[in-house]
């Protein structure tokens, strides 16, 4: 299970009311990529997929891009907790040209094109190489959601 940040231009994006609709994503939807050691996020200033993306693992089971965030959300609750979420996805199956290089998870609002693919947030890194190629690799998001922020 990740712990993941919220990216410092995307939470000014929303509230310039260039906002992330998590119900009626549009474009592509919300994926989760995997990237290699090589990716050293920064919060203030990476906004984009193209500031990851030339890092991106690959491998056979691996799509470019990362997996579909099936079902996103937001949602509150009572006491004004915001909490992201979505389905876990889908587990990269096993397979010897798999990746083995793969260190942290990256949220995109997918729209098909690198420079305007929004990053959301990052995971932390996982404190070692992960990847496909002994067994399947799969990411489990926290039940609790990806995200939850206080009030």
């Amino acid at each position: 299970m990740a712990t993941w940040t919220l990216a410092d231009n995307g939470r000014l994006r929303q509230l310039n009311g260039g906002g992330l609709d998590f119900d009626t994503p549009g474009g592509n939807g919300f994926k989760i990529a995997l990237v290699t050691s090589a990716y050293t996020p920064n919060q203030n200033t990476h906004d984009f997929w193209d500031d990851a993306s030339a890092n991106e693992v690959s491998g056979t089971g691996y799509t470019a891009g990362g997996n579909v965030l099936n079902n996103p959300s937001v949602s509150m609750d009572g006491s004004g907790n915001i909490t992201i979420d979505g389905d876990d996805p889908a587990t990269w199956a096993q397979d010897a040209a798999g990746f083995t290089n793969a260190r942290r998870a990256v949220l995109i609002r997918d729209t098909g094109v690198a420079a305007t693919s929004e990053i959301v947030a990052y995971s932390d890194d996982f404190g070692a190489d992960r990847g496909n190629v002994a067994g399947p690799y799969s990411i489990q998001l926290d039940a609790a959601g990806i995200i939850t922020s206080a009030r």
